[in-house]
Formats: structure tokens, sequence, C-alpha cells
């Protein structure tokens, strides 16, 4: 099992940046596809990013396509989302989630483990 906590949610102005981090447990990190969501108020949680296990390749939503970044380091079960040129339509709670399928994932259903969620509010 696999047990996700991320941190790096915050207040930004519009145009700002942040970036978010995903800590995860257990040595077979590298065994799984990970992936970033997100939920805004009143809305399903929908995909903005994933990665592979190698980290090799990367997918990501149009709306985040040359703003945001996934990037991961197996060494230190970490992956990250940098997030730049913040619009208050990005405001959500992002969600970090590890799958066992090697293809690209872009569905909720397809992701095993779930972090917590971080709160990323971009004011106007």
């Amino acid at each position: 099992q696999v047990q996700l906590v991320e941190s790096g949610g915050g207040l930004v102005q519009a145009g700002g940046s942040l970036r978010l981090s995903c800590a995860a447990s257990g040595r077979t990190f590298s065994m799984y596809r990970m992936g970033w969501f997100r939920q805004a108020p009143g809305k399903e949680r929908e995909f903005v990013a994933t990665i592979s296990r190698s980290g090799s390749s990367t997918y990501y939503a149009d709306f985040v396509k040359g703003r945001f970044t996934i990037s991961r380091d197996n060494a230190k079960y970490t992956v990250h989302l940098q997030m730049n040129s913040l619009k208050p339509e990005d405001t959500a709670v992002y969600y970090c989630a590890a799958s066992k399928y090697i293809g690209v994932q872009v569905t909720t259903t397809t992701y095993d483990y779930w972090g917590q969620g971080t709160q990323v509010t971009v004011s106007s």
C-alpha cells in the first residue's frame, strides 16, 4: 500500500506560481504511475497531469499545457507539480494519486491510492 501526502498549496495572485509536492511512503514508489487531479467546489474531480514510472513521459490536460510541469524523484519518493501563470480558474483542491497501470491514465477510477489534497487559491 502507498500513502501519499501533498504539500505546497496556498494563496497566490493571478500570474503567480506555486510548486506542489507529494511525498510517498514505501519503496515501491517507482512501480507506480503518478498523477495530479483537482477538484473545485461543486465540480467533479478532474485530471491535470500524469508522469510515467521512470519519469521519462508526461501528459497534461489541455488547460494546463505550457503552464504546469509534473516531475518525480524516485530516489526521494516524491512527485511535484510546478504551476506557473496561475489563473483564478485554477483554484481547487489538488490531489496526488498513484496508479498501477503502465499507460497514460486520465480517469480517477484507474488510480489506486490518493492523498488528502492541498488547497490552491488564485486571487484575481
